[in-house]
């Protein structure tokens, strides 16, 4: 079964991405054009490779979860339906996390030790159920937070649920900048991931002031409030930093469609020489073998069609070209310390050797990097609060600066609590080619298809996260949180 959805996500490009070095942390980047300056300030938090657990007992498929007086967590996500992948990624990273803070002893709270217990919140993938589930954590489980969710329609009720009973939300998959405008945004609510208005200024920054080549591009996205999100935000990504390119069509599709040959014809017939796509699992994998199977063989600009088992199916071939962004890395090459390779190594080591099914397909041998390090974030945030009290969390995260086990350092915006970052998009190479990022035997992310190699960097001060003028909490605001 193919186990991949937001793959550039989930793997998040484990360290083949060019990322902020701790050196870096004070570095203040100048955008003259809209004088716009961002810095980085010393970081408030972060994770410490030399604390982490021995990780050797490990199995994502018999989690130890603590019981009693503990920290609660929800992982709400799609655990059932057609994005039930959704969940099992979310379960092997809440799980890998809270084993390694729960060996540790847990985090002290409100004067007392205390352990983090996850707890599966199913979604289904259906509105009425994400509100049922996330009322159910809330008034029977007592959670403190809530951490999810697959689809920005399931994160606006997440993010309502928490604000109507005032627990924690913390997204950090779902990329609608709607998510946290004036009319959505909760206190309570705080997204961790790179929005929408990121992602098409992002590629379009990319294309046209850094590749400088293709220029005739087509639009197809998902028919609901992110795929029309993501589409805007690149055609005004594209009037910004290369007016010179064309968009040579526009459509929409139905999520969880199974037939894009109408589509894909029409991409043949336009001249496109790039397909600009935000799909997620599994319209994402449909469509990228489908396009391959139907002789469409551009690149796509894409956030996740980063499946390794659809990239192995459709060979090195049909994978070479892609162009991926994402949020986290550690710079080419890859393993810059011996922590970076003890890092990836505690996990991929139990992939190969331990892990069953369904945690030993490809989708996770490279391990989860930036979703670990999300919900790191938050308990690390929970930690510095001294507390589960929301009102205490909300005061320590807003502003707050947080260090990757990489180096790289993120900022939560305080007014409307959406997160500032570089960005990075990479190319998919042959295998042969692959070594420029992954450094250390055998000197490939894959044997059997291309992925990430040559990357770009996209300055934070270039893509900072949409700020909705109509939200009273950011008036007269710097866009860089300052």
């Amino acid at each position: 079964m193919d186990k991949g959805i937001f793959i550039v996500v989930s793997i998040l490009l484990v360290f083949s991405l060019t990322a902020m070095s701790p050196t870096r942390a004070t570095a203040a980047v100048k955008d003259k054009k809209a004088a716009v300056k961002v810095e980085v300030p010393a970081v408030k938090g972060k994770f410490d490779i030399s604390k982490m657990s021995d990780m050797s007992d490990f199995d994502p498929n018999k989690p130890v979860i603590p019981t009693g007086d503990t920290i609660k967590i929800a992982i709400v996500g799609s655990f059932s339906g057609p994005a039930a992948a959704v969940g099992e990624l979310y379960w092997s990273v809440a799980s890998w996390v809270s084993h390694d803070i729960n060996k540790r002893g847990g985090i002290l709270v409100d004067g007392k030790k205390k352990l983090v217990q996850i707890i599966k919140a199913d979604h289904m993938s259906r509105p009425d159920q994400c509100k049922k589930i996330c009322e159910q954590m809330v008034l029977q489980e007592k959670v403190c937070a809530f951490w999810g969710t697959d689809g920005s329609n399931m994160a606006k009720i997440m993010n309502e649920v928490a604000d109507k009973y005032h627990v924690i939300s913390q997204n950090f998959t779902s990329l609608s900048d709607e998510l946290m405008n004036a009319q959505y945004f909760s206190r309570y609510a705080f997204m961790t991931q790179f929005s929408t208005s990121q992602v098409g200024r992002s590629f379009a920054y990319f294309y046209g002031q850094i590749r400088k080549k293709e220029k005739k591009f087509y639009i197809l996205n998902q028919d609901y409030m992110y795929g029309h999100d993501i589409s805007e935000s690149f055609k005004k990504g594209l009037k910004e930093y290369y007016p010179q390119a064309q968009i040579v069509g526009e459509d929409y599709h139905k999520l969880f469609l199974t037939d894009f040959a109408p589509y894909l014809s029409k991409i043949k017939a336009s001249g496109a020489e790039v397909i600009y796509s935000g799909d997620w699992y599994p319209d994402s994998a449909n469509l990228l073998k489908q396009a391959r199977q139907m002789g469409v063989t551009i690149p796509f600009a894409h956030v996740f069609m980063g499946d390794t088992t659809t990239l192995t199916t459709i060979g090195i071939e049909g994978s070479k070209g892609l162009q991926g962004i994402g949020s986290f890395g550690n710079g080419n090459p890859a393993f810059k310390t011996k922590q970076d390779i003890k890092l990836y190594k505690a996990w991929n080591d139990l992939w190969k050797t331990k892990f069953k099914a369904p945690y030993n397909e490809p989708i996770y041998e490279h391990g989860l990097g930036r979703w670990t390090m999300d919900f790191n974030w938050l308990l690390s945030v929970i930690e510095r609060a001294g507390s589960t009290d929301p009102e205490k969390i909300i005061k320590v995260w807003e502003g707050d600066t947080y260090q990757f086990a990489n180096g790289q350092v993120v900022k939560m915006r305080p007014c409307d609590h959406m997160v500032i970052e570089d960005l990075y998009i990479g190319e998919y190479v042959p295998p042969d080619r692959q070594k420029v990022s992954f450094n250390i035997p055998p000197y490939h992310w894959a044997s059997d298809y291309s992925f990430f190699g040559p990357t770009s960097r996209i300055p934070a001060v270039k893509v900072l996260p949409l700020m909705d003028p109509k939200l009273e909490r950011c008036r007269g605001k710097n866009p860089s949180g300052d």
